[in-house]
């Protein structure tokens, strides 16, 4: 059996052909499935930020002959794609998990139905070249700044919480991250949780330094989300387009280099960059399985108990796990 090595949180692990077949299975019925759309009748409204999904597919061939007809909304970050699915304005986004669950909490008529994961060390806590803080212990006291209720906010926590200390013992700050990484670069912040590409841009462009990451933190899982109608009245649409984003990000891991190319053409974000995060990342679809809903469970109620969620939450019933069911990775 041929396999593909991929590393992930610095532990080998494989992806098999098995698997990445599983992750696609439906594709090959796509020519005789066109009756289940309705092609000229069966609109989905997608929400993507750019350099997403729209781009990602359309870059690996994958937005071609599609029976039915997707209309991209294009927004400044996820918050707002998950406003608009809550609002009936989109049936389909994606958005980090915690974020999701956030908007789940309150009550949003969304599900998870697919996703992606990241190498865990791509969200990290980054200081200037020039700052004195060398560890994680060394945050302790110091102004740090990340996105509330969602990774940014999460990770700042945990790390402290591993080096022995709490967020009362620093001072959060909840910046965007435009607006974080102009105050770490001027000085008014000391350290800022974020993820990539955000990342490798302030590695490799502003000497910026990781002094903690969230391997062993954070699932850094990243869902595709639908609203409950779409589910109900566009599945066989939410399907196929589950599909073929699983599809697309198992095509860019094999072509890292014209992935990160086509996109930074598109994002005007510089190549080097891009490369570097998505070899860093090595996202790759999942299935939404007892190991997912697991893991995001343990996150969540972390969550709970930092206050960045209201409430304890059952994970299993944010997630239809039938969309990813044929792709199990066990």
């Amino acid at each position: 059996m041929h396999m593909r090595k991929l590393t992930r949180s610095g532990s080998p692990y494989t992806l098999t052909r098995r698997t990445a077949a599983a992750l696609i299975t439906a594709v090959i019925t796509l020519s005789t499935s066109a009756a289940a759309f309705a092609a000229d009748a069966i609109v989905l409204r997608v929400g993507d930020q750019k350099g997403g999904n729209r781009s990602l597919l359309e870059i690996s061939g994958l937005a071609k002959d599609l029976p039915y007809k997707i209309e991209w909304s294009e927004f400044p970050a996820a918050a707002p794609i998950l406003e608009a699915i809550n609002a009936g304005a989109l049936d389909v986004g994606y958005t980090g998990d915690l974020s999701f669950l956030t908007v789940y909490a309150a009550g949003a008529p969304i599900m998870a139905i697919g996703g992606t994961r990241s190498d865990a060390r791509t969200q990290a806590i980054l200081v200037r070249g020039d700052s004195p803080i060398k560890t994680a212990a060394d945050l302790k006291g110091k102004r740090l700044a990340g996105t509330r209720g969602g990774w940014g906010q999460f990770l700042i926590n945990a790390t402290l919480e591993k080096a022995g200390s709490t967020i009362e013992d620093a001072t959060f700050a909840p910046l965007g991250p435009v607006d974080a990484k102009i105050a770490l670069l001027a000085g008014s912040i000391d350290g800022w949780a974020v993820w990539e590409p955000y990342i490798s841009y302030a590695k490799l462009k502003d000497n910026a330094r990781i002094v903690a990451d969230g391997e062993g933190l954070t699932p850094t899982i990243t869902f595709i989300v639908a609203s409950d109608n779409a589910i109900a009245t566009k599945r066989a649409a939410v399907q196929d387009l589950v599909q073929r984003l699983n599809k697309a990000r198992l095509w860019s891991l094999d072509h890292l280099a014209e992935y990160a190319k086509s996109t930074a053409e598109l994002t005007k974000l510089p190549e080097d960059v891009l490369l570097a995060a998505y070899t860093a990342q090595k996202t790759s679809p999942i299935a939404i399985d007892e190991a997912v809903v697991k893991e995001v469970q343990a996150a969540s109620d972390r969550a709970t108990r930092y206050g960045i969620l209201g409430k304890t939450l059952d994970v299993g019933k944010a997630v239809d796990r039938s969309f990813t069911a044929s792709a199990s990775l066990n």
